[in-house]
């Protein structure tokens, strides 16, 4: 989607505070012991109160109003009966369909204690999407983030995963253009003004090889490593976007 009007953008902005106080809420209710349908219930309920739908439960018939991966599981967790565990990793993804408008952003949160590998690997992973915000300037090419991600992630050792990508969203949960987390130098075409993107770092310290669970929807690492993934949906322009799930 291209934003041009401001009622088009007020949209989007109000789609992206829906995400960001539905984090939020979901990031507060995190701790050993609840499972993921009950954190996912937080965000069913957030929705309700403003109107809002799951959007991949609207667009795909996702399982469950949000996604939620935990440790090796990287995107498309399904909510349900598993609990948290001191030291795990999981990840919230929450993708409303507000008034026609879509925004998308995911964090990795640390339940109780975490590992010195599991901290660092989410401090990489903020690194990595605030480099790629910086990079999202119009008329700079797609490959750039990309770039910036992986080049971001290697100075720490971290890997992205390179079939997982960001996307162009607003009026669709999924839109064009992909944007992948590592170099494309075929991506050539520039950023356009206004153009809005979720821009997502996907990361592991293990290989950044990855399966299908039985589900048919859960994507984890390969061999078993930690993975972390943060994303924000952003308006491109020239010079910093604006971040609309902040």
């Amino acid at each position: 989607m291209i934003v041009r009007t401001p009622e088009e953008l007020d949209g989007l902005k109000r789609a992206g505070a829906l995400v960001a106080e539905t984090i939020r809420r979901m990031r507060d209710a995190v701790a050993p012991g609840v499972t993921t349908a009950e954190l996912d219930l937080v965000a069913a309920r957030c929705f309700h109160e403003h109107g809002a739908e799951s959007g991949p439960m609207e667009t795909y018939s996702f399982p469950g109003s949000t996604c939620i991966s935990v440790n090796d599981e990287v995107v498309h967790g399904i909510p349900g009966g598993r609990k948290l565990q001191e030291g795990d990793l999981v990840t919230l993804d929450v993708t409303p369909s507000l008034h026609g408008f879509f925004a998308d952003a995911a964090v990795t949160v640390g339940v109780g204690e975490i590992s010195e590998e599991a901290q660092r690997l989410l401090d990489v992973a903020d690194q990595c999407l605030e480099a790629a915000l910086a990079a999202a300037v119009a008329g700079t090419p797609v490959r750039t983030i990309g770039a910036t991600v992986q080049a971001t992630a290697a100075m720490h050792g971290a890997k992205p995963f390179a079939e997982l990508c960001g996307h162009g969203i607003g009026r669709q949960l999924h839109e064009e253009p992909d944007v992948p987390n590592v170099d494309m130098p075929a991506l050539t075409t520039p950023l356009a003004e206004g153009l809005v993107l979720a821009i997502e770092p996907m990361l592991t310290f293990g290989a950044p090889a990855l399966v299908e669970r039985d589900d048919e929807w859960t994507i984890a690492t390969a061999d078993g490593a930690l993975s972390v993934h943060v994303e924000h949906t952003v308006v491109i322009q020239n010079g910093a976007p604006i971040v609309l799930t902040a």
